[in-house]
């Protein structure tokens, strides 16, 4: 196929690798349409990609070279015990082949490598889309006009108003627990004194009653950072408990919820850990919850979703990022090797749409183990850990998603 008009809804990560792929691949003309009008919200967060895939993703283009990266190796799972020192005790350690990015420098880096080719409009906000069949689609802007592509593709994420046209029974599903999140300079650790973090290429766990906290090593903008993903039932506020709960962004955290997170640390944290995550300011620190979106299909007569628009997975999967880059592929994979958007759209949803599925699956039952049904995790063992470990995995070979030729 070459030639052909596609708009791709959303700028984000998904939007930049979208675009580029099907630049690259021989479309006519991309548009890109970012609602935000200044610059995209950037909380300084980190997410990871499995070394397999970024070697995939790097090899296919999707992912560009000289990003910065932080290499990841292995994981400790450790738990409080006074006995055991600060650091608390390991009770499991198991390999981590991952790289670490910061969510910003990622995008920045997306951003960059899309060709000068693509038109990237901000300030563009679509509220309505309609197929037209053969003609291809409709899409209606914020300020009342209307434009028409050969296909569009939502990157939109997880209130995607494209999904929302193509499956409009499909809703995001509030999972009943948040995650907390933040990031401080690792070069503060030097304040806490006694146990060093003398391991930065390692990722750890904490393991408490109702849920776990992983923190790890990422590249910022200025030096090193710590990350961390705090994974707990819902606080006792009205926001986060009613059905569809709100997200309180960095600086926005209530007196209310940051004397809960503190308690928790102090109450459940091996004390190093806890005066870590401590250490983070609050314009650093915010609370999410977690939700579920599965869409019913990821493609339709000339729409398609990529991203967090066709599926959102819970972040214990590690797959986001990599999903999303993934999905590019496949487009630009499909664009190439096809005869008709007909025909494009039939594969996408074959292979793209299957991989979204089980994504969430896993997710789902990673979420249940480790915040919602918590083992006793301070009886456990090397060989208890590694046996409920597996009975997460279903059988899949890991986290971080799959290759995309497997």
């Amino acid at each position: 196929m070459r030639g052909g008009t596609i708009a791709v809804v959303g700028g984000s990560i998904a939007g930049c690798a979208v675009a580029t792929a099907a630049a690259r691949a021989g479309a006519g003309e991309v548009v890109v349409l970012e609602r935000t009008g200044g610059r995209l919200q950037d909380r300084g967060v980190g997410l990871c990609i499995h070394d397999e895939r970024a070697a995939e993703l790097g090899a296919s283009g999707a992912l560009p070279e000289g990003i910065a990266a932080h290499r990841l190796e292995r994981r400790r799972w450790v738990v409080r015990d006074d006995a055991h020192g600060a650091g608390g005790r390991v009770i499991w350690e198991q390999p981590f082949p991952f790289y670490s990015y910061h969510w910003g420098l990622l995008w920045r880096g997306l951003r960059e490598s899309v060709p000068d080719s693509v038109v990237y409009r901000q300030g563009a906000a679509v509220t309505g889309v309609a197929e037209t069949g053969a003609a291809g689609v409709e899409l209606r802007l914020a300020g009342g006009s209307v434009e028409r592509y050969d296909l569009v593709v939502g990157a939109d994420g997880y209130r995607s108003v494209v999904r929302a046209a193509l499956c409009p029974d499909t809703r995001p599903q509030y999972a009943g627990y948040v995650c907390w999140r933040g990031n401080v300079d690792a070069a503060r650790l030097a304040e806490l004194g006694g146990l060093a973090d003398s391991a930065p290429e390692a990722v750890t766990t904490v393991c408490f009653p109702g849920g776990s906290c992983v923190i790890y090593r990422i590249p910022g903008p200025t030096g090193p950072r710590v990350n961390w993903v705090l994974y707990a039932s819902a606080p006792q506020d009205g926001q986060l408990r009613q059905g569809d709960p709100t997200s309180f962004p960095p600086g926005g955290l209530t007196p209310e919820l940051a004397e809960h997170l503190a308690a928790l640390l102090d109450r459940e944290f091996p004390p190093y850990w806890g005066r870590a995550l401590a250490l983070t300011g609050p314009a650093d620190t915010f609370v999410q919850p977690i939700y579920d979106v599965e869409a019913t299909r990821t493609a339709g007569d000339r729409l398609l979703l990529a991203g967090d628009a066709a599926s959102v997975v819970r972040p214990h999967n590690t797959s986001g990022a990599a999903k999303a880059l993934q999905d590019a592929t496949a487009l630009a994979d499909g664009w190439r090797s096809s005869g008709s958007f007909e025909e494009l759209l039939r594969g996408y949803e074959e292979t793209r749409g299957a991989a979204g599925r089980e994504l969430v699956a896993l997710a789902r039952r990673l979420g249940h183990a480790q915040v919602e049904r918590t083992p006793a995790w301070a009886g456990m063992d090397s060989d208890a850990m590694e046996a409920w470990w597996r009975g997460q995995l279903g059988g899949a070979p890991g986290i971080g998603g799959r290759a995309m030729t497997s």
